[in-house]
């Protein structure tokens, strides 16, 4: 577990389930927890919340043992956003959230801060236990600062080897907001034969999968990461990377990897952070 600035427990190991239809996320779901996973992440643009919360509710397992993350899809007015919250509430079947995030930045600082003043205003009425942001870069954040009252707990960003966000990382360091990873398979493409043959030999030399090398390097780095993985198998595979221990060696042959490349959308230029009220 990795504590929060507000001393709120987040488990370092969390089930992501973008792109899952609705039977491939109630099985995941279910499975994962069966394993042992404790933190569930999803997002109202994943249209799949209300069948994991069925899946939550059908595996049995108290409320207070899980974390459940959402995602505000796109910006609205303060009474639409908290409507919208409260929709994805209903649809988890849970009366608070363990952490909400703004899923994608506004190009308009202003509108950033008014949905900020949402989520700090459900922080505050106990409706949600964490407030943070999603793929926002540090000039934003900055932005952000210059209004909020309560700086973001987390940012959850797309982190692997071959995009380390070195500097992004420095300055959540730096405000005391924790970074959450996603992508850490960098979409597949760490199978390929150019990483393969980088990543293979440190994970024979562990007894390990090239997929756990991948989470161990990002759980190395302190980040908390959120593998998908709709096969119970792979799960597995996935939530043992928590006891794989990698050695400074191996963790500076994965730093050199680094190209700098994303593979999912650039904070400064996406698409998805629209305003409709």
């Amino acid at each position: 577990m990795i504590k929060l600035r507000n001393g709120v427990l987040i488990p370092k190991m969390g089930l992501g389930t973008f792109l899952m239809n609705d039977e491939e996320a109630y099985n995941a779901v279910l499975s994962a927890i069966e394993i042992g996973y404790r933190h569930i992440d999803t997002a109202q643009m994943y249209q799949n919340e209300a069948v994991i919360g069925r899946a939550i509710k059908d595996s049995k397992v108290d409320r207070k043992e899980l974390f459940i993350t959402t995602k505000l899809m796109y910006h609205h007015s303060k009474e639409n956003t908290k409507l919208k919250i409260m929709e994805s509430l209903e649809k988890l079947q849970t009366n608070y959230l363990d952490l909400i995030l703004i899923h994608w930045p506004s190009h308009d600082d202003s509108i950033n801060l008014q949905t900020w003043q949402v989520f700090e205003e459900l922080l505050e009425q106990g409706i949600v236990r964490a407030i943070g942001v999603s793929n926002f870069s540090r000039y934003q954040l900055l932005k952000l600062f210059e209004g909020a009252k309560v700086k973001p707990h987390v940012n959850q960003i797309e982190h692997h080897f071959n995009l380390p966000q070195i500097a992004t990382k420095k300055f959540l360091l730096e405000h005391d907001i924790q970074t959450i990873g996603y992508a850490p398979l960098i979409r597949g493409r760490i199978f390929s034969d150019s990483l393969k043959a980088m990543v293979e030999p440190i994970a024979i030399r562990h007894n390990a999968t090239i997929a756990q090398v991948a989470i161990a390097w990002g759980l190395a780095k302190g980040a908390i990461m959120i593998p998908k993985s709709t096969s119970k198998e792979r799960q597995l595979e996935n939530y043992e990377s928590l006891n794989l221990k990698l050695d400074l060696e191996d963790i500076e042959k994965l730093d050199n990897i680094a190209a700098g490349k994303r593979y999912y959308s650039d904070p400064a230029n996406n698409t998805y952070g629209k305003y409709i009220k």
